[in-house]
């Protein structure tokens, strides 16, 4: 294992970051930025924070009508040319869903508690997300963004865990396509080295006074799912597969890949943090926009995502406003995403190139960057021989 230290803190897993800070050479993520939240705020027009019910359920419309178009237009014509090209769509389309659901979780969607529980659980219902469970989770990520052990989505894992993981755990966890499939066992299990379930009113996840959430959205999301079992009795299984499961499958393909490039794969390497060297604006400086070509506007602008970090107050709607008013105050702890082409293809190797490289963090240190782990894709048959 590589590790290098500097002067003003544990700075584990980053070579060469020591004789960068000495030099004064390059920009250092991990150093205290010059600024303060306020600052950022204060930057940011006034109409960027308006929230429109109408404006955001003329989106939960759009797509509404769009999934029904798609699955009519699907079963009418029937055919095995058209069924991938449905299943791409419609797939999209129920990610596009989810990211309504997750703005209803946050109240960016309205100053209305009850239209946000009611759209957020018939939204994210429907794609078989639990809501309470879900919303709750996320918020977590949040307030913790960029903690190596607090945080909740695609956390780093400490090397400690990562070594005691059996090596087909590792393997599943670290080849591509595999870790884009993980969100229904996450919503089960959590991520190694937490426990809890989504579904489960007592899981650790919650607070007591949260069990009834949690309940009301777990019926929901049964009464979904056996709403899906008895479509199959009606209609076979082999049609329900086709019209939803596939595209349930490409969603989730996309909910991993997103959320996973908003905290990983830039090419400079960003720092995970501890104990005192952590706060909420050092964390969320550590996510990352992405552009996803045709589909900012489909997806509703998730890619940009580092305001929406910092402030997941802000409607979906003004989050590139609110981006392009304060970078002149995040100065080089914004980067620029990568102009996309129509299809997003740059970011594949994004992804792929991270999830073989970025494995593990250090036990130690109060900032620590990704590691990797050199035997990860060495066979066992092939550690024999070497040995």
């Amino acid at each position: 294992m590589v590790v290098a230290m500097d002067k003003r803190s544990n700075v584990n897993g980053d070579p060469g970051a020591g004789d960068r800070n000495k030099k004064g050479e390059g920009f250092d993520p991990s150093a205290q930025p010059p600024f303060k939240i306020g600052d950022i705020r204060a930057a940011i027009p006034k109409h960027c924070w308006v929230k429109s019910p109408l404006r955001s359920m003329s989106y939960v419309v759009r797509d509404i009508c769009a999934v029904a178009a798609l699955a009519v237009a699907a079963v009418y014509f029937n055919s095995w040319f058209l069924w991938p090209l449905y299943w791409a769509a419609q797939g999209t389309l129920f990610w596009a869903i989810f990211v309504l659901g997750h703005d209803c979780g946050h109240g960016s969607f309205s100053d209305i508690p009850l239209l946000n529980s009611v759209v957020g659980h018939i939204l994210h219902s429907f794609i078989l997300v639990p809501y309470h469970g879900w919303r709750i989770s996320h918020r977590t990520h949040h307030q913790n963004h960029g903690h190596v052990e607090n945080d909740e989505s695609w956390v780093p894992l400490p090397e400690r865990v990562y070594k005691n993981l059996p090596h087909s755990t590792r393997m599943l966890r670290y080849t591509v396509p595999l870790p884009m499939l993980a969100y229904p066992l996450y919503l089960c299990y959590r991520s190694p080295g937490k426990e809890g379930s989504h579904f489960n009113p007592y899981s650790s996840l919650f607070a007591p006074s949260e069990r009834k959430l949690i309940a009301t959205s777990t019926t929901c999301w049964s009464i979904m799912f056996v709403t899906l079992i008895a479509l199959s009795f009606i209609f076979g299984p082999l049609s329900v597969l086709k019209v939803y499961g596939v595209p349930y499958i490409i969603f989730v393909m996309w909910l991993d890949a997103v959320t996973y490039l908003h905290h990983h794969g830039h090419d400079e390497k960003l720092p995970w943090y501890r104990g005192k060297e952590w706060s909420y604006l050092r964390g969320g400086l550590t996510t990352i926009d992405r552009d996803y070509g045709i589909f900012n506007n489909i997806h509703h602008d998730i890619g940009t995502h580092v305001i929406h970090h910092l402030f997941p107050q802000i409607p979906h709607y003004h989050l590139v406003d609110a981006t392009k008013a304060a970078k002149h105050v995040l100065g080089r702890y914004y980067r620029e995403p990568q102009t996309s082409g129509a299809i997003p293809i740059h970011l594949v190797e994004s992804l792929v190139a991270s999830i073989k490289k970025d494995h593990y963090v250090s036990d130690t240190g109060d900032i620590v960057f990704y590691e990797t782990d050199p035997d990860l894709y060495v066979y066992a048959s092939d550690k024999s021989k070497i040995n």
